[in-house]
């Protein structure tokens, strides 16, 4: 009888850990998060704030990616102006005080706080003085700030002068940076970020150029940027850990995004090692050093065998020191995890003709089931099962860490500008109701992040793709907020911390859509009220100080014939 593997073993026990109530995946759990737990929506500065080159902001890697030229994102759209978010932080602060949410998430611009990306060279106060209000004000509206300190937009200055995440030297500057930001802020942030998505912002910024900085190292350019980030993150928790933590007593973590992988066929041991392979490329590159101080062993296997293949005399997966797997291991007070569809996946039968890559080195088939709710993009599925799926992994594999979801969420076309999102509203419910499935599997969860306040700028998307709570309308000058169905709901699962019963579940769907509709409405009627306004504040006025004219000319006249 041949054995089975070891990886297979360790898939059916994940499973039978919630075995009895995946047999009803479908079946609406009801009731409530612990207490305590926190509620929250977030953003990231490049993507809202706008104001790129205003109270003296230098340039980021975003910027220049955008301005360079033609083709590099849809519409040739840039951030320029974005929500403009930067000059309407009171009109935003009001968006949260109204969802009544426990928590903000929000990055720092690393170019508006230092233009050139050097502490030593420049510190822009203006920059610290805006971060600084908008902290203070979301501290005094008992909204915990929960700060990213790179959320992709990196000085430009930095990439011209260093190569960017491809130079070791970057973790040194990263780390200055973080300094300021802990100095600066560290009195009233609690909870910090190193890095948002680094899996995403290498492969696609180092590997196939879709994001800035554009370029195209393949197989080996997104392997380097990460282990120098990696580092960099290490860097930063030793930082804050030996001179800010005992006086400050906050947290430093990292957000990582993972879509779900699940083996086609269960009793196939090729398909599971496949879909735990996905997970290890995808989760584990990051969390693994910083849970164990190490790359998984998938990755150190496959990519040193395809090197060697490849003529290689090392592999193109750098490695760690024994001294840097002891100061990378155990830098993360909790861990942060972004989620928003799953794949089935198998093993890939057939050799690739493209030389070395990422998506080479994983060997392995993504599929989509065509019954999954299909949300309009190709790669994005209501899968909400998976999500609770994905907690379990990251809860057993990595020992149980506090885990805040930091980001999930769902976007809509930038045709369906109507506000009557339903489809949002089944998605949120799904997925909040499998990240409650998993708390009561056991999973430490501490808090939710819906992603996004505001639909926004959406990288090589540009505004096409829409995700906010609120509908931005981007073509008027003054970019108004309108909520949608989907903030009426998440606004009552907070204010319930959770779901309750039915009743109150199906009333919350109907009332939702009811005021929607009057939005929707409201909305539609915008352009004549723009021009009644234009009549009342530029025709009339004009017209009342033309009849004044002419009756003075009248009577100037009236008054020289008598004389």
């Amino acid at each position: 009888m041949k054995p089975v593997p070891l990886v297979t073993i360790w898939w059916l026990l994940l499973l039978g850990t919630t075995q009895k109530c995946f047999q009803g995946e479908t079946a609406f759990y009801y009731g409530t998060f612990p207490a305590g737990f926190s509620w929250g929506v977030g953003s990231s500065a490049y993507q809202t704030e706008g104001a790129w080159d205003q109270d003296g902001k230098g340039p980021s890697i975003w910027d220049a990616f955008t301005h360079s030229g033609k083709g590099k994102v849809l519409g040739d759209d840039t951030a320029d102006v974005a929500c403009d978010s930067y000059y309407k932080v009171q009109e935003d602060l009001v968006l949260l005080r109204d969802l009544n949410v426990n928590h903000y998430r929000f990055s720092l611009s690393w170019p508006r706080l230092l233009p050139t990306g050097i502490r030593a060279e420049q510190v822009n106060e203006k920059g610290i003085k805006f971060y600084s209000e908008l902290i203070d004000a979301l501290v005094k509206s008992n909204i915990t700030p929960i700060v990213t300190l790179h959320h992709w937009d990196l000085p430009q200055l930095l990439q011209v002068k260093y190569g960017g995440w491809q130079n070791v030297s970057m973790a040194s500057y990263f780390c200055d940076y973080a300094d300021l930001c802990f100095g600066a802020f560290g009195d009233r942030v609690k909870h910090w970020i190193t890095f948002s998505d680094p899996r995403a912002m290498v492969e696609k910024g180092y590997e196939t150029g879709l994001h800035a900085p554009g370029l195209k190292l393949s197989g080996t350019g997104l392997y380097k940027a990460a282990h120098n980030i990696i580092k960099a993150h290490a860097q930063v928790w030793h930082s804050y850990n030996d001179t800010w933590r005992s006086k400050q007593r906050g947290l430093v973590g990292i957000s990582l995004n993972c879509d779900w992988g699940e083996p086609v066929d269960i009793s196939n041991p090729k398909d599971v090692e496949a879909a735990e392979r996905y997970l290890q490329f995808c989760l584990g590159w990051f969390a693994n050093p910083i849970y164990s101080g190490d790359y998984p062993q998938v990755m150190k296997d496959r990519i040193g065998r395809k090197s060697a293949e490849q003529g290689l005399e090392v592999s193109r997966l750098p490695t760690f020191s024994l001294r840097e797997k002891s100061y990378v291991r155990g830098t993360a007070d909790f861990l942060g995890l972004g989620h928003f569809t799953t794949r089935y996946v198998t093993e890939r039968n057939f050799i690739a003709r493209q030389g070395p890559s990422y998506q080479n080195d994983r060997d392995l088939v993504e599929l989509a089931d065509p019954d999954w709710p299909d949300l309009g993009p190709q790669w994005l599925s209501s899968v909400a099962w998976g999500f609770r799926r994905l907690l379990n992994f990251a809860q057993t594999q990595y020992g149980d860490p506090p885990i805040y979801v930091t980001e999930n969420g769902a976007y809509q076309r930038a045709r369906c500008t109507q506000l009557c999102d339903e489809w949002r509203i089944h998605y949120l419910k799904g997925y909040i109701n499998e990240m409650l499935k998993a708390i009561k599997d056991g999973a430490n969860i501490k808090g939710y992040t819906s992603w996004s306040l505001l639909d926004k700028f959406e990288w090589e998307k540009g505004y096409s793709d829409r995700y906010g709570l609120y509908h931005v309308k981007f073509i008027d000058r003054n970019k108004p907020r309108y909520p949608k169905a989907s903030m009426r709901y998440y606004k009552k699962i907070i204010a319930a911390n959770g779901f309750p019963s039915p009743r109150h579940v199906a009333r919350w769907h109907r009332e939702a859509l009811e005021m929607c509709s009057i939005n929707n409405q409201m909305l539609a009627a915008e352009p004549l009220l723009s021009y009644m306004q234009m009549v009342t504040e530029i025709v009339v006025p004009t017209v009342c100080t033309l009849c004044v004219l002419i009756a003075a000319v009248l009577l100037l006249l009236l008054l020289g014939r008598r004389h």
